[in-house]
């Protein structure tokens, strides 16, 4: 079972990573096999037919090689995280852009970075996605459930068999911030947990972040995916800091510390379960 196809918004097929890329880490548990993939920043040539295939300028730090895939071979069920599928939910139509001054500061490094004043069309600049994986062809799909992810059972001193963390995209937003997304994944004897992060701060204007979290019970052959959003007003939580002794500046470049400190503006849970 393959996940590492995509199709393009065009019909135009691609795949990452190439024919020529390092081959993936692998591990194999109870019929789950996790792969991941860590290669150098694209080139000129992969960024410019990917701009083209997405219609939007892209990140100025694109990994498009870079993946993270879990399946499940007994049930040809499969769920991949790379830039392109996380780009590709990336607003288009310029309803959900950061409406603030920098927008215009940001379009013109754009435009002097790369000639694709002809293919960019106004977009979410921030970068912004409620990515959540692509599903392999075939797999079985998510359902809503109000079944949370078992937290006690991931706090439990249980070693850890394979851990990865895999950066997507990175942007500084014209210096005036940053934008990222990334994925963590960590395997212990029972179960795994998968993490894909976008954190974006825009200096004096927002912090936002948007978490999906992929659990898998080997033992149940059951998966649990919880997508939460949260943001709030840079101001407002600068206003909040201001009587903790911490580096302000420390804390607000910090996602996991954010990720304490912002609301919950969206929150989902689904589940799947792979037995037979």
């Amino acid at each position: 079972m393959a996940v590492n196809g995509h199709r393009a918004p065009n019909g135009i097929n691609t795949t990452f990573p190439s024919p020529t890329a390092a081959p993936p880490r692998a591990f194999s548990i109870e019929g789950f096999r996790v792969q991941t993939q860590k290669l150098p920043i694209l080139k000129a040539g992969p960024i410019e037919e990917m701009t083209k295939m997405l219609g939007i300028a892209p990140p100025e730090m694109i990994f498009g090689d870079n993946l993270v895939t879990i399946e499940h071979s007994a049930s040809q069920w499969g769920i991949k995280f790379d830039a392109f599928g996380a780009l590709d939910r990336v607003d288009r139509t310029g309803e959900r852009r950061l409406k603030v001054a920098y927008s215009q500061e940001w379009q013109q490094s754009r435009e002097d970075q790369h000639d694709i004043k002809e293919v960019v069309k106004p977009f979410d600049w921030s970068y912004t996605t409620d990515y959540k994986g692509d599903l392999a062809p075939g797999s079985r799909e998510f359902q809503a459930s109000e079944d949370p992810i078992p937290l006690e059972l991931l706090k439990r001193p249980d070693p850890i068999l394979f851990f990865d963390d895999v950066v997507l995209y990175e942007d500084e937003l014209a210096d005036n911030g940053i934008t990222m997304l990334s994925c963590k994944i960590r395997v212990m004897p029972a179960r795994l947990l998968l993490l894909c992060r976008f954190f974006m701060r825009l200096d004096n204007v927002l912090v936002r972040l948007r978490d999906t979290r992929v659990y898998v019970d080997f033992g149940k052959k059951e998966v649990i995916r919880e997508y939460i959003a949260k943001e709030e007003a840079y101001s407002k939580i600068c206003d909040g800091l201001a009587s903790r002794r911490d580096d302000v500046t420390a804390v607000l470049r910090d996602p996991n510390q954010m990720a304490d400190l912002l609301p919950v503006v969206e929150k989902t849970l689904e589940r799947v379960g792979l037995g037979t």
